[in-house]
């Protein structure tokens, strides 16, 4: 079973978290997951990871809706639902 997980979304994801310095524990084991994804296509730790980052995304987004653009969450959001 391949799963389809967007790289473009992924690294999207990685870049705000850093940019943002929201959680980086989050930013690091998303990074590993997203590695390892690469290597076994096991996308257990990668939807996971995108899940805590999605409700980070939505929680900055209440408190500056330009923190976090509408399409990275919606395209986390499909991640997520995987």
């Amino acid at each position: 079973m391949s799963v389809k997980i967007s790289e473009k979304t992924i690294v999207s994801t990685l870049e705000k978290l850093e940019k943002l310095k929201l959680d980086e524990k989050l930013h690091a084991e998303l990074s590993w997951c997203w590695n390892s994804f690469q290597a076994d296509q096991n996308p257990v730790g990668v939807i996971e990871k995108s899940k805590q980052a999605l409700a980070l995304f939505k929680e900055k987004r209440e408190q500056n809706a330009k923190a976090v653009a509408k399409k990275l969450i919606d395209d986390l959001e499909k991640v997520a639902a995987l």
